[in-house]
């Protein structure tokens, strides 16, 4: 069975509440962050509600899922403070992890800030030294993120990666999160040459390191090194690259993980794509919008063609215009789904409907 979720909530009731969300969005793994990744404040381990929580993943046949380390952890820092509280603090989150009954944390590397990345590479190992020799009674595995470059971090390489994980001393517990809008970012065209960039991974850090999937679009064109995550389709990867990412046998068996932007017009009623995104990456979207669904998706797609609209290369001129011409961006700074949904409203096409149904709907022209 295909693992494929999203991150999810893990408060008020733990595990318990992040599972009944995944849950509703049709998923068979998800990801976690056991507090605000923000600050350090952390809840009880037998206030997690973890049993309860197990239950319901048990009844709904899911198996593995993830945790997230929070972002506050800095394992490149020069700062003895800062890198010290890194250390300290992801071992506590590792024993947590353990508790809950997850394989894999993930985590940003670090950022060297006013050294070089030669510096950041021998701080974070010296870094996941000390953590994985104070966890040594856990079996939980740290999963390095790949990084898409922005500002001074590590990981923004697959070399990068390699040299970490040789500097650590047992680095049998260290795997890697691939993160698709990371390595478009970073460089790496995964839209045009997905066998290829494998390969080269496999070369560099070796596949059999790859534990868990990120599944992000990129609001910008590959190389940009920016880490700015687009709904499925809506940015330069597309649906079908990502499927590709999916269906890829070299990446079979892993949990793959939405962390796509909540959308809509006003922001205090924004709403994650997740349950469209999943269903349609499965390829099980009638079964679970119906057949009704299918019909309004393939009006919107005659209604788009009328307009003489192609989708990739919409999104991609909106992209490109935002990139590269301030001035337009100043006149209208809207993103391609908050444009094409204005379109559809200003037609009336779909009157019955509420914003997120009818999002729900332009992202299944996009995988058309």
């Amino acid at each position: 069975m295909l693992k494929i979720g999203s991150h999810v909530s893990f408060s008020d009731k733990g595990l318990l509440t992040a599972a009944k969300e995944a849950i509703s969005y049709g998923s068979s793994t998800f990801m976690i962050y056991t507090g605000a990744p923000q600050n350090t404040r952390r809840k009880a381990i037998d206030a997690l509600y973890i049993p309860e929580g197990r239950e319901v993943m048990a009844q709904h046949g899911i198996d593995e899922i993830v945790v997230h380390a929070p972002y506050i952890i800095n394992l490149g820092s020069y700062k003895d403070s800062t890198f010290e509280l890194a250390v300290n603090f992801l071992q506590e989150e590792i024993r947590r992890t353990q508790a809950i009954g997850v394989r894999n944390i993930v985590l940003h590397p670090g950022a060297y800030t006013d050294k070089d990345a030669a510096y950041g590479v021998q701080r974070i190992a010296e870094g996941l030294n000390e953590v994985l020799r104070a966890t040594s009674e856990t079996d939980v595995n740290i999963a390095l993120e790949t990084m898409a470059g922005k500002g001074t971090e590590v990981g923004r390489s697959f070399d990068e990666l390699a040299a970490i994980i040789d500097k650590v001393e047992d680095n049998r517990r260290l795997t890697v999160c691939l993160d698709t809008c990371h390595i478009h970012d970073a460089g790496y065209d995964i839209v045009n040459n997905l066998d290829g960039v494998l390969e080269e991974f496999d070369r560099i850090v070796g596949l059999d390191r790859i534990a868990v999937v990120h599944m992000n679009d990129s609001k910008n064109p590959v190389g940009a090194g920016k880490d700015r995550h687009a709904p499925v389709g809506a940015g330069w990867l597309g649906h079908h690259a990502m499927k590709r990412v999916i269906q890829h046998e070299a990446l079979a068996g892993r949990p793959f993980i939405l962390e796509t932007p909540w959308i809509g017009s006003d922001a205090k009623k924004e709403r994650p794509m997740y349950e469209a995104e999943i269903a349609l990456l499965r390829g099980d979207v009638e079964a679970r919008f119906g057949q009704a669904y299918l019909e309004d998706v393939e009006r919107l797609s005659s209604f788009f063609q009328q307009q003489d609209i192609d989708a990739r290369e919409y999104v991609l001129s909106v992209w490109t215009t935002l990139k590269n011409d301030a001035k337009a961006k100043k006149a209208d700074p809207r993103e391609p789904m908050d444009r094409l949904y204005e379109m559809i409203m200003e037609a009336n096409l779909f009157e019955a409907l509420s914003e997120e149904q009818i999002n729900q709907r332009i992202l299944g022209w996009f995988a058309r």
